[in-house]
């Protein structure tokens, strides 16, 4: 044995060991962790509870410490995502002729530019203008234009029966209407080429519009009176929400209808337009509460 190893072992048996590492410690024992953080157990008001049964919206939905509950948060998360996936749909090609429209596209070229350039949203491009100038009727009073706006999905879902249902309030109170059509990436404004280009009296585009948490099948409806390029959203009326378990696609096409009757009797819409005349057939009031809504739930966590 060398003279550095005799050292060294003699040196542990001064420090009254001799092996080269001593014996590891016992691990402690650790208290198991409480199976709430908090103690405040998430409870939802008298108030909150009963409200909530008329709405979808996030109303009560209460907290656990300082923080959303859990089942909270993963339902936010997917709602989410449901709003993403509906800005992101298209509407195929050829699904306007499929189901009866006349197919209308703007100047956009792709889903990516319609998000980016709204601007050419607005405007048809040249083989959509001289399709509509072929075949669309002309010298009409409304016409109605089904568009995919900012969700095709809304447009695929409850669009064909808004459509159909403004169509057949207008026709009842004596109005012609125009040929039905589609346009695909189209923006508000596309409704006053659209309406200009047919001589309509009122232009009305049913667009699919921004999705909100867990609403991506929401659509809205802008109407203009004598529509043409350079009108501005102050000569608008709108209505937004309509989808299921918002304003339904029937009810809103009565109120749609309307609308476009004060239009055509005031030869005017937007701000001058006045409503005081049929605001209690078109405002909440008209239908009473809402009849209790279910929010799917499309998450849950663990126990």
């Amino acid at each position: 044995m060398s003279l550095t190893r005799d050292m060294v072992e003699g040196l542990r048996i001064a420090l009254g060991e001799s092996r080269p590492l001593p014996e590891p410690l016992a691990a402690e024992t650790i208290e198991p962790p409480p199976k709430r953080v908090f103690p405040n157990q998430y409870q939802r008001g008298a108030y909150a509870a009963k409200a909530a049964a008329h709405t979808t919206a996030l109303v009560g939905i209460g907290n656990v410490g300082t923080r959303y509950a859990t089942n909270v948060v993963l339902q936010f998360q997917a709602e989410l995502a449901v709003a993403h996936a509906a800005v992101a749909a298209e509407l195929p090609d050829g699904w306007a002729t499929e189901n009866g429209l006349l197919s209308l596209k703007s100047r956009v070229t792709d889903h990516h530019e319609y998000l980016l350039r709204p601007d050419l949203g607005r405007r048809l491009d040249e083989e959509s203008l001289a399709l509509l100038r072929e075949n669309a009727t002309t010298g009409i009073d409304v016409q109605p234009i089904l568009a995919d706006g900012l969700s095709a999905v809304a447009c695929m879902g409850s669009g064909m029966e808004l459509l159909e249902a403004f169509t057949k309030e207008c026709r009842q109170r004596g109005w012609s209407v125009g040929t039905p059509m589609a346009a695909r990436y189209a923006r508000v404004w596309l409704e006053d080429e659209v309406g200009e280009t047919v001589g309509a009296r009122v232009a009305c585009i049913l667009l699919g519009e921004r999705p909100g948490l867990g609403t991506g099948d929401g659509l809205s409806a802008y109407m203009v009176y004598e529509p043409r390029i350079g009108k501005t959203d102050g000569d608008r009326n709108m209505m937004s929400n309509i989808h299921a378990r918002g304003t339904r696609p029937a009810q809103a096409a009565e109120r749609l209808a309307l609308v476009a009757g004060a239009m055509l009797e005031q030869r005017t819409s937007g701000v001058d337009l006045d409503l005081s005349g049929i605001q209690d057939r078109i405002g909440d009031a008209a239908g009473g509460l809402r009849e209790p809504q279910v929010r799917e739930q499309l998450v849950e966590s663990g126990p």
